[in-house]
């Protein structure tokens, strides 16, 4: 989304003489000459507030260890460069009702209902104003307070339920039963879905679509269903409509900026310039647009931290440097878990290739040339210091040292790699954010089926991803049924493991487990030994995360009860 500084034109005012006999209270009144007072009906700034605030979540950095938080202490996520910003998520034994981490996303979850109650209550009491535009804006804050409120009531369990914006300090909140919050969630996104214009109506493509918000509606009646099986069925039939419709389309070709280069047609869907339906993304349903901001002055929010967490440090390594068709400058913050790594994924799966899951690199600083040591187990070791020497140059694979496959060099995804030449150091991602799109969507939907009793119409959905996976390896070894999948095959497990292979760095993985109740299970298989990095002290209470301590503290006239165990 292309997010501009707003310029307040301020109207041109005179000053009126005082009489030299008399004064008027009145002169001492504030009057607004802002164009955007908050008297100001102006839907589309303040929708576009709340975009705002959801990439100034996700682009933190004060913490920059934030986006790894909900995929740390799983079974995709162990730590990389250890940094105390998201230690309690794999340490479970330090998670406490002070941890910044969950401060951060609680407090700018309720930001966002806020503005969206805002939002709402204007548009209700508007009487002049063109009815389907006002329900258009409506739709979209109600997307967004649909989507808070749940994700507050699946890692949090019951919370203030807050339907007005809060105008005077309130210290009395209570925490509301989640069927009750769920019961607004479900109001909101209906609404939203029948009000929100088609993908191909947005007045601008990062808008949020009804195909959007029936994808927001899919996970959270799949929640839903696991206290009301009647929901699954609501799950599936909310998610059809955009599989069937014919707005979207897998990516199964080669498209985009990066012909020339080496690629694949999975991967191009996440390099830069290349993630926009406008730009080829026939797949994107929800892509949240960033801009340059030398280009766009305020097209980057904050710092988002997401290449640097997910891309390894492979720029400490001595005849590497850094460039876009490797992902850029990382930090190595968050490694993919052994679950991951190994086995995962069958062969063939393009998922997998190297330009997806990148296992291998090659030195690429211009005319660099070497000598290193290799000890016996093949690791790289100062010269003359191990079993053998040899001559690395420019184009060769990369030798790491064995200290180096925590932070600097392993594998990783490359969904959020991207390389600005201008700023070589890095410190914020400047591509767009893969959302919500189609592969998903074939997911939600074989869940529903596979919680109704259809395996056949789940394993269905997921061979539409795996036709798609194994196109290529199909065609080359020809096994048409290469990667198919049958109705005694599908699980939850193997749904859940085939998110991971369509959807690793993109999903936010601690909610699909805490949402299926599989967090606890799935945690066993990580896979992760080493000390330090390997995930501990998890009990069932840690499912949910602790109701901050400054928000207990400051409702001094009700008790907001906090989550058991902490």
């Amino acid at each position: 989304m292309k997010l501009k500084n707003i310029y307040i034109a301020l109207a041109a005012t005179s000053v009126l003489a005082m009489g030299t006999t008399s004064c008027s209270d009145s002169f001492l009144d504030e009057k607004m000459y802002s164009n955007y007072g908050p008297e100001v009906k102006d839907y589309k700034a303040k929708v576009l507030g709340i975009h705002r605030t959801f990439g100034a979540l996700w682009g933190v950095s004060e913490e920059q260890g934030f986006v790894a938080c909900w995929q740390m202490g799983t079974d995709v996520g162990v730590p990389g460069a250890i940094t105390d910003a998201a230690r309690a998520f794999y340490n479970y034994g330090q998670m406490n009702a002070d941890q910044k981490d969950v401060s951060i996303l609680w407090e700018r979850l309720y930001e966002m209902i806020d503005r969206a109650n805002l939002i709402i209550a204007e548009v209700e009491a508007d009487t002049n104003g063109n009815a389907a535009e006002l329900a258009a804006y409506k739709a979209e804050a109600m997307f967004f307070r649909a989507y808070s409120y749940n994700m507050l009531v699946t890692l949090w369990g019951k919370v203030p339920l807050v339907v007005e914006s809060t105008k005077v300090p309130k210290t009395d909140y209570v925490r509301e039963e989640v069927p009750v919050i769920d019961q607004l969630i479900d109001s909101d996104l209906t609404f939203a879905i029948a009000n929100l214009p088609a993908v191909n109506g947005l007045a601008t493509e990062s808008r949020i679509s009804k195909d959007a918000a029936r994808q927001m509606a899919g996970e959270a009646y799949l929640r839903m269903g696991m206290r009301d099986a009647s929901y699954f069925k609501k799950a599936e039939e909310a998610v059809s409509p955009i599989i069937t419709e014919g707005n979207y389309k897998l990516i199964e070709t080669r498209y985009g900026k990066f012909l020339s280069e080496g690629g694949d047609y999975y991967s191009d869907m996440f390099r830069w310039g290349n993630q926009r339906r406008s730009q080829g993304n026939t797949e994107g349903i929800w892509i949240f647009e960033v801009e340059n901001n030398r280009d766009v002055n305020g097209g980057t929010i904050d710092n988002p931290q997401q290449r640097r967490n997910w891309v390894p440090a492979f720029h400490k390594i001595e005849g590497m440097q850094n460039a876009d068709s490797i992902g850029g400058r990382g930090n190595g913050r968050l490694r993919i878990s052994n679950y991951v790594k190994y086995g995962l994924f069958a062969d063939g799966d393009i998922r997998n290739s190297n330009f997806n899951i990148r296992r291998q690199l090659w030195y690429n600083r211009p005319d660099f040339e070497k000598t290193i040591g290799i000890d016996a187990n093949g690791w790289r070791v100062d010269e003359g210091k191990g079993v053998k020497d040899i001559v690395v140059r420019t184009g060769d694979p990369v030798t790491p040292a064995e200290k180096d496959s925590m932070e600097i060099y392993y594998p990783h995804p490359t969904k959020w790699g991207g390389y600005d030449p201008q700023d070589d150091f890095g410190y914020a991602i400047v591509k767009d954010w893969s959302l919500m799109r189609l592969g998903e969507t074939y997911l939600l939907r074989a869940e529903a089926r596979f919680r109704q009793g259809n395996n056949q119409g789940a394993a269905d959905d997921i061979n539409v991803l795996r036709d798609r996976a194994f196109k290529a390896s199909r065609a080359s070894s020809g096994n048409v049924d290469l990667g198919k999948v049958s109705a005694s095959d599908i699980s939850l497990d193997f749904i859940l493991d085939e998110r991971i292979r369509e959807l690793v760095a993109e999903e936010n993985r601690r909610m699909t487990l805490v949402r299926t109740n599989t967090l606890k299970a799935r945690i066993a298989l990580n896979g992760e030994t080493a000390p330090s990095y390997s995930i501990t002290g998890f009990q069932d209470f840690h499912t949910l995360l602790p109701i901050p301590l400054n928000d207990i503290q400051l409702n001094k006239d009700a008790v907001l009860e906090q989550n058991p165990g902490y």
